[in-house]
């Protein structure tokens, strides 16, 4: 597995139940934006089931594909109290979750946002 991949795992795996992000908002924390495309890619190959894939939606509140199982993509959603209707989600802008800090992103900790140089 590739470096973005992993990474990709790591950030999905940390969406709250109840919550989703999209295709986009997880390639953005992953730190490439424009790679949206890859990041479903990386849902459509994941096995892992500790791996939340139905967290992941596409832009605003579509469901998106699920590897073609979209209503077993619906209902685990509605297990988690989102409300799906047809192939979006009801009130998505409220349980949108884009906050997270990528995984093992180095933290500014000196005021201002300026690091000390390299020693």
């Amino acid at each position: 597995m590739n470096t973005f991949a992993a990474l990709v795992l790591a950030i999905v795996k940390r969406i709250p139940p109840g919550r989703v992000a999209t295709y986009g908002d997880v390639a953005a924390m992953a730190g490439r934006p424009r790679a949206h495309r890859a990041v479903g890619n990386v849902m459509r190959d994941c096995r892992d089931k500790s791996v939340p894939c139905q967290r992941v939606v596409a832009a605003g509140g579509a469901i998106g594909g699920y590897g073609g199982n979209v209503e077993l993509k619906k209902s685990l959603l509605r297990a988690e109290g989102l409300t799906v209707v047809g192939r979006r989600i009801r009130k998505f802008e409220e349980v949108r979750w884009t906050s997270a800090p990528r995984p093992n992103a180095k933290r500014n900790t000196k005021k201002g946002g300026r690091r000390d140089p390299p020693r």
